[in-house]
């Protein structure tokens, strides 16, 4: 719309004001080097009239100089600003573009795909909803693809979508798009990623960017801005637990005193009743404090708005405090368990001292052990002792203080930390935080010596005896763990047996450890000591089944000998079976 449109047809004021009430949406593209992101973001600019004449003159005169197009417009310096960015054709910072449509607003933050560069992509990705993974459809999918999935996922980013670029170089088969498709989307299942999917384009072209193009009909799926404009943006949660960091306290004078802070989760009405932590006093929210030239004191507050509270005691509250509802606190604790990306050429060793960020409070920590390191290709994890530039891995800390956190999937603000270099005050890593424990916690909850069920104290005898179910069913019930690394079979082998002990006339069921993780175990990680966990839990639920007649068949890694044992302990060696698969 031009000035003169918004002259004769509506007041600039409205114009603006209607914009301002559309929802934003924050994106990010990643992907391997030259795959395309940002000539996507440009040709998005460009065909949504987003480049202003004079901006769109200079790109025309960059691209003869700089340009990869042969002297065309070459629409990937619109992101590219950096003078070594465009002398070397590639996206080194993280690159912030904003545009808006008629259904939505966005903010977009190009992310480097050099693997040199993965941490600059970590920092885009935590601000983000969704992110767009461009893959070049004549390399498929690539280790910096799985590594950039994994760091969206352990952001709790749910929407990702993977834009199939240069599908004019493959001549737009729709069999090579649907063999990345298959084989993205399963990585992205295996991840727990709620919402993949994918889009064949050609940025270079604008084909399946803005809209449709003519070179694909067999794909009936939206172009990528239709997926920006209708993908669910997340809103205010109404169950989330109130978490507000305190920033700084303001007191103009003797009659004032507010708490100013950005809520971190959840929402906040006057008469509240919060706890201060780490120091645990109660209290209640007496205002909500907003000048009267902003409408006077709100009625509610929510996330992620900035506010000011006054509390109706004279509590000890300051920066770095969390205020917090009461009757759901997040821990308080001196140990921290982290899922870590490693920023910083020197490694990350234990007995390292980092100053460690999160929320608004920052202590001296100390690095007490590198549990494991994960290898993005395959999700399997092994031991190790340190983490290099750009590795992702578990580490436990150490804090001088107790800090306030939540899982990061529960709350980013009181969920994300940042590792800082004690003497150069350079940013050494990034982490999320899975398990907060003191150190030394065990995390795999196995009993001492295994119950039966009638020991229990809620156990109740049944009035169907064990004889009776096993002439019912004609068998005897037992356990059966097939385990072994990932892609050695397990489940295949498992879902046979089960084919073939049904036709028998038997009552079998299978518990596939990655279909617990959906569920019942999705607060586990792939440590050793939380596939043990995952196997107990199992382990229990075989032991239930089993006493009510059933055969179960498990299909788990369960690396860890001792774990195993002791499933065999609880389940009762008479019904335990174990067979090893390798690949």
């Amino acid at each position: 719309m031009s000035f003169a449109e918004l002259k004769e047809g509506e007041a600039l004021r409205d114009y603006l004001e209607r914009y301002e009430r559309t929802e934003l949406l924050r994106f990010l593209t990643c992907g391997s080097v030259d795959d395309g992101k940002s000539t996507l973001i440009g040709r998005l600019l460009h065909d949504t009239g987003r480049i202003y004449e004079d901006h769109l003159a200079a790109l025309e005169r960059d691209s003869k100089v700089h340009g990869t197009t042969g002297g065309a417009l070459d629409l990937a310096l619109a992101t590219d600003g950096l003078k070594a960015e465009r002398e070397q054709g590639i996206t080194i910072d993280v690159a912030w573009r904003y545009f808006a449509t008629a259904r939505r607003s966005f903010i977009i933050a190009d992310c480097p795909g050099h693997e040199q560069y993965t941490r600059n992509m970590a920092t885009g990705a935590s601000h983000c909803e969704l992110a767009i993974s461009l893959i070049d459809a004549r390399k498929g999918v690539t280790t910096q693809t799985r590594r950039h999935a994994f760091i969206a996922s352990l952001l709790g980013i749910r929407h990702v979508v993977a834009a199939v670029n240069k599908m004019d170089l493959v001549g737009w088969s729709e069999e090579r798009f649907r063999e990345i498709e298959r084989e993205f989307l399963l990585y992205c299942q295996r991840l727990g990623i709620s919402d993949p999917f994918a889009v064949p384009i050609s940025a270079l072209q604008g084909d399946n960017v803005v809209r449709h193009g003519t070179n694909s009909p067999w794909y009936a799926g939206p172009p990528v801005l239709e997926l920006l404009e209708t993908v669910p943006v997340g809103g205010v949660r109404e169950d989330a637990p109130f978490r507000m960091p305190v920033q700084f306290v303001i007191r103009p004078d003797l009659d004032f005193r507010g708490f100013a802070g950005q809520i971190a989760g959840g929402s906040v009405r006057p008469g509240d009743r919060v706890r201060i932590l780490p120091s645990g006093r109660e209290t209640r929210v007496k205002r909500i404090a907003r000048a009267p030239e902003d409408g006077g004191d709100a009625a509610m507050a929510h996330a992620p708005q900035s506010v000011v509270l006054t509390l109706a005691d004279e509590v000890d509250c300051s920066r770095g405090d969390v205020i917090c509802c009461v009757g759901d606190d997040p821990a308080v604790t001196l140990g921290i368990e982290c899922d870590v990306v490693w920023m910083q050429e020197q490694p990350l060793v234990p007995g390292q001292r980092y100053l460690l960020r999160t929320g608004t409070k920052t202590t001296p920590c100390t690095v007490r052990r590198v549990r494991w390191l994960l290898d993005v290709d395959t999700l399997t994890t092994s031991p190790a002792e340190s983490l290099r530039l750009n590795e992702i891995g578990r580490v436990q800390l150490e804090c001088e203080e107790r800090v306030v956190v939540d899982g990061y999937r529960d709350c980013r603000g009181t969920g994300a930390l940042v590792l800082v270099d004690r003497l150069t005050n350079a940013t050494s890593g990034a982490g999320m935080v899975r398990l907060p424990t003191e150190i030394g916690a065990r995390r795999a909850h196995w009993e001492t010596q295994a119950a039966t069920t009638l020991e229990r104290a809620d156990a109740k005898p049944s009035l169907v005896t064990a004889e009776e179910r096993e002439r019912r069913w004609r068998h005897k019930p037992r356990t059966i763990l097939f385990h072994g690394p990932p892609r050695s079979g397990k489940t295949r082998a498992a879902l046979e047996l089960e084919r073939k002990l049904f036709d028998e006339g038997a009552a079998v069921v299978v518990l596939d450890g990655q279909g617990l993780r959906r569920g019942l175990s999705k607060d586990l990680g792939f440590s050793d000591e939380e596939r043990s966990e995952n196997l107990r839990r199992a382990a229990e639920i075989a032991k239930l089944l089993n006493d009510q007649g059933f055969t179960v068949i498990l299909a788990m890694v369960a690396p860890d000998p001792a774990a195993r044992d002791r499933a065999r302990e609880l389940v009762g060696a008479e019904r335990w079976e174990a067979r090893e698969l390798r690949p």
